[in-house]
């Protein structure tokens, strides 16, 4: 009878030694969030502007968001993003998935990115321009009157959003 070769067992990590390596900066895709906030009462949008020397977009209207920080659930990171950069808090429970946009490359995602957009109608605090090194402007904006230049991905999952489409899926720059 022939032995079937069996594949040496792997001894269990101890508890202080990762269990994977962590990705680098230049192959991964990147992991970004986003928040629509949406007042349905005046039908307006917060949006920011981002500032003249930005690496991505300069001077395009946008929405609050950033990068994934490693470990962070990605509704942390809409959270968090939110916060520091409009002083405007949510909590999880009220982040709807709005959009799902996948860029074959990104400014800095070489690797290409994935932004999980999110909606919400509820919040606290009063929005401000807690980053005025990186934004010109925060700001509430009629949804039929939304300023130029637009970051294009933006603009779509916002139009999805504003006529009821559901969540959607983006994708750029695959070939």
């Amino acid at each position: 009878m022939e032995q079937m070769e069996r594949e040496p067992r792997m001894p269990h990590p101890r508890p202080d030694q990762p269990t994977a390596l962590p990705p680098t900066r230049d192959s991964a895709t990147l992991l970004v969030a986003a928040v629509i906030l949406h007042d349905r009462a005046t039908d307006h949008v917060l949006l920011l502007q981002r500032g003249p020397q930005a690496k991505f977009a300069p001077n395009h209207w946008d929405f609050p968001g950033g990068k994934n920080d490693p470990g962070e659930p990605v509704t942390a990171t809409a959270i968090r993003e939110l916060h520091e950069e409009t002083g405007v808090t949510v909590g999880p429970k009220d982040l709807r998935l709005a959009h799902v946009i996948h860029n074959a490359w990104g400014v800095d995602a070489p690797g290409g990115f994935v932004t999980v957009v999110f909606s919400a109608d509820e919040w606290s605090g009063h929005p401000e321009n807690r980053e005025p090194h990186k934004h010109a402007h925060v700001r509430w904006t009629p949804t039929t009157a939304l300023p130029t230049p637009f970051v294009k991905s933006t603009a779509a999952a916002l139009h999805h959003h504003l006529t009821g489409d559901g969540p959607q899926i983006s994708e750029s720059g695959w070939g």
